[in-house]
């Protein structure tokens, strides 16, 4: 080869690598926000997740980013690992779909309907196609599908551009002696390996493989080889992708390497058996790209069969591999994967979850501060203050990880939820806050041996029960998204305070009257204090819900005008609130 060849010959590969990324990228934007919870939902059975692995693969264009999502789903509990390794292997399969595609760049023809798929046409009116809608159409969506067909393009034409540049590459003495060595089925796979480890993707290996193909030098038993090497390289993105997770997280990244290396050896030790025994007559056919395509998808094909009796022994192979670590508690936070944050839909849905957790983590240790109040305990004290040190970790956590989601493309329905989290987010640290100091008051009562009147103790006991209430209805609310049952949080906010209000002077006429000491009303007015405040920041999270999907939130003037818009359905609630909670 001449320096003009070997500089067409790379620039072929760096346009066929990034039309490959271009219309890779097109794809999961398009489709794998749906993808995503489908494959994460639906992957319940084996042979399930063999077929969703294989199908989300096919449609995103990487067994690499498939087997990533199924570390991050296994890493954040949301996945056993037998589920994950149905995923895999149908991941293993999926990918070989991209060098059906890529053989699209190899059709030719003169007349008829080939001619309007031939090489040159169809890479030109795709790319029409591509970049008018990236240039003239205003929607994000449309902007992604121009991607994949611009993507598309530039893949075609980069495998064009490498076709021509190795074309001449079959007549080379050096190239030919190359090939023949790779016929070693030991080299071969070897040389496979390394190779797609180095471009970190089975597809773009398989694309490159197939453009060598076209100088009529490499032959059935050259090309097996390399193919079996490509699907145990495979594996190399997906091991980089689990530095730093848990235990199963790693051991859901060792499955693909597992699974292509037994597939391979098992499937390799058949085949050349066979081949020993019956000297097949193909071996020495010369390959072109739709057969490489064709013997790339049985291969992967077979290797699944192989493997899918054997899932359970998989499992218990990487586990094997992969030893449980004794380690510290699990941050409450796990959920909160870094690998999603490039699939929106997952992170959001993952926030929702773990700020679902924050909201009861909330309502526990305001359930247990109230308890303590009237039965006081060591132990119950210590669990508040658990769980209040436990939400400001994940109120650390989702903050950061929300904060960094905000960064990416999100859809409209996508930014409302995001929006909603951060506005409700403080809210129920605080009320774990004021939980721990109603705790705090009641350990003072404990100490110091504080007995309020037989009237105070009413009125605390009753306060407590609607602010139980209140709590209970505004976790309910949000983790429901129940606009109604949030819509009944504001009138009882409003009892609240009037209770609050009523046992303060109440409390006065009884320090007045001698019934009350001084250090008791200290201590009352605490109480009082927690628990309004907990009443108010119930009220925010009720607004948030209620007026975030408008363009502007203003959470006083949504008050005045939600008071005054429901005011029949605001005054009943109130009303039905007062009957139960009265003094």
């Amino acid at each position: 080869m001449d320096l003009t060849q070997i500089i067409s010959l790379g620039s072929g590969i760096a346009l066929f690598l990034f039309g490959m990324t271009l219309m890779g990228d097109g794809l999961k934007q398009v489709a794998g926000n749906r993808l995503e919870l489908v494959l994460y939902r639906l992957s319940g059975t084996t042979l399930r997740g063999v077929l969703l692995g294989t199908g989300v693969t096919a449609v995103i264009q990487s067994s690499c980013a498939t087997s990533v999502m199924a570390v991050g789903f296994v890493n954040a509990g949301m996945m056993k690992l037998r589920q994950a390794v149905g995923v895999i292997l149908g991941a293993i399969l999926g990918t070989s779909i991209t060098g059906w595609i890529i053989s699209l760049s190899y059709l030719e023809g003169s007349s008829g309907i080939l001619q309007l798929f031939s090489t040159a046409v169809l890479t030109g009116l795709v790319a029409i196609v591509g970049v008018a809608l990236r240039v003239f159409s205003k929607k994000q969506e449309h902007h992604h599908i121009g991607d994949i067909l611009m993507g598309f393009a530039v893949l075609m034409f980069g495998m064009s551009t490498m076709s021509g540049a190795v074309s001449d590459l079959g007549k080379q003495p050096w190239f030919t002696d190359t090939l023949s060595s790779l016929s070693n089925p030991l080299l071969g796979i070897l040389a496979g390996a390394v190779f797609t480890a180095i471009l970190q993707s089975a597809s773009a290996a398989v694309g490159i493989v197939q453009a060598l193909s076209v100088t009529g030098a490499m032959s059935f038993e050259t090309a097996l080889p390399l193919l079996m090497g490509i699907a145990v390289g495979a594996a190399f993105p997906v091991l980089l992708s689990a530095l730093g997770a848990s235990t199963d997280g790693k051991r859901t990244a060792m499955v693909y390497l597992s699974s292509a290396l037994v597939g391979v050896l098992v499937c390799a030790a058949l085949f050349y058996l066979a081949e020993a025994i019956f000297h097949f007559d193909f071996m020495q056919q010369v390959m072109d790209p739709f057969s490489l395509a064709l013997v790339n998808t049985v291969l992967r094909l077979a290797m699944v069969l192989v493997l899918l009796p054997f899932t359970d022994g998989l499992e218990s192979l990487v586990c094997l591999m992969v030893r449980e670590k004794q380690s510290p508690e699990q941050d409450v936070a796990v959920r909160l994967e870094e690998r999603f944050l490039a699939h929106p839909s997952l992170a959001v849905e993952q926030s929702r979850l773990t700020i679902n957790d924050m909201a009861q983590r909330a309502r526990e240790a305001l359930s247990g501060a109230l308890a303590l109040t009237a039965n006081y305990s060591k132990e119950g004290f210590e669990a508040v203050k658990q769980m209040e040190k436990d939400c400001d970790r994940y109120e650390d956590a989702i903050g950061s990880y929300l904060v960094k989601l905000t960064g990416r493309e999100l859809t409209r329905r996508q930014n409302e939820d995001v929006s909603k989290y951060l506005h409700t987010l403080t809210d129920f640290e605080r009320i774990s806050d004021h939980a721990l100091n109603i705790a705090q008051s009641a350990a003072e009562i404990h100490e110091k041996q504080v007995d309020f009147s037989e009237d105070a103790t009413r009125e605390l006991a009753n306060l407590s029960a609607a602010v139980r209430e209140i709590v209970g209805l505004t976790t309910r609310a949000f983790q429901e998204n129940d606009l109604v049952l949030a819509a009944r949080i504001e009138p009882l906010e409003e009892l609240i305070d009037r209770l609050c209000e009523e046992s303060k002077r109440r409390h006065v006429e009884r320090l007045q009257q001698g019934r009350c000491t001084i250090r008791q009303g200290f201590v009352f007015n605490d109480l009082l204090t927690g628990m309004e405040r907990v009443g108010d920041h119930c009220s925010n999270i009720a607004v948030a819900m209620l007026e975030l999907e408008e363009d502007t939130f203003d959470p006083h003037a949504a008050l005045r005008r939600r008071r005054r818009e429901d005011s029949q359905e605001f005054q009943a609630a109130y009303e039905d609130y007062a009957a139960r909670f009265s003094l």
